[in-house]
């Protein structure tokens, strides 16, 4: 059997984008036929445009990041859909035997009802206990998966024996304001106002699409992060 990987962390990388700040601003000026302000006038228009919620100039920036996760947190991602989405198939190629391991600082216990949980640590004894779990499916999944594909089974048949723990990659191509909607949504920060409870996988690898993202349009993300973080 080939040597599986486990691993906690997630791969959030932007490979490419297309404008910033400067961006919106255009974007928002074209309406009023406004000339091109200083830096302080700029900063002054997209906190304005935050505050009172005129989005559509924010959608002209665009954003594109290579994602490694699980396939539940992939699964979660995709509905998302104010973006596009390009997956590894397992129906074309050998997946890779990689896999998710639950972070010892993962809360292992859900309290509350549906759509309002909150979570809390839990016992050593169920964090142990829940990572030899993970191992051993894994393991005994990604045998089941190669003895198949040595039998000449089918690539998409063979696939359905693998967990959701399994690592899956994929682009995501996303506008601006889709972006920070996302954000809203998925990742929990203390400027943060509006009630949201996101898995907590896809909260850490949300915070590290926002850290590379700001770097593009810091001032965009400023202002969303100044008015409580509510999709403009």
């Amino acid at each position: 059997m080939t040597e599986i990987q486990f691993r906690s962390d997630f791969g959030v990388e932007l490979v490419d984008s297309m404008g910033g700040d400067h961006s919106i601003v255009r974007a928002a000026r074209v309406s009023s036929g406004s000339e091109a302000g200083d830096e302080k006038r700029d900063k002054g228009l997209i906190n304005f445009l935050a505050r009172d919620r005129h989005g559509s100039p924010f959608e002209a920036t665009v954003f594109q990041f290579k994602i490694d996760v699980p396939l539940f947190v992939a699964r979660e991602w995709f509905r998302h859909r104010i973006g596009s989405f390009n997956e590894v198939s397992g129906r074309y190629k050998i997946l890779e035997p990689v896999f998710y391991m639950p972070a010892e600082e993962r809360p292992m216990k859900q309290i509350g009802k549906p759509g309002a949980y909150t979570f809390e640590p839990g016992t050593i004894t169920q964090a142990r206990h829940s990572r030899v779990m993970h191992r051993q499916v894994a393991e005994m999944a990604w045998m089941a998966y190669e003895d198949q594909l040595a039998l000449g089974v089918a690539r998409e048949v063979a696939r359905n024996v693998l967990p959701v723990s399994i690592f899956t990659s994929f682009y995501w191509t996303v506008n601006g304001r889709s972006l920070l909607n996302f954000l809203s949504l998925r990742h929990v920060t203390d400027d943060t106002t509006v009630p949201t409870f996101p898995l907590w996988e896809i909260d850490q690898a949300a915070g590290r699409v926002e850290e590379l993202a700001k770097q593009v349009a810091p001032e965009a993300f400023a202002a969303f992060n100044k008015h409580g973080r509510v999709t403009p």
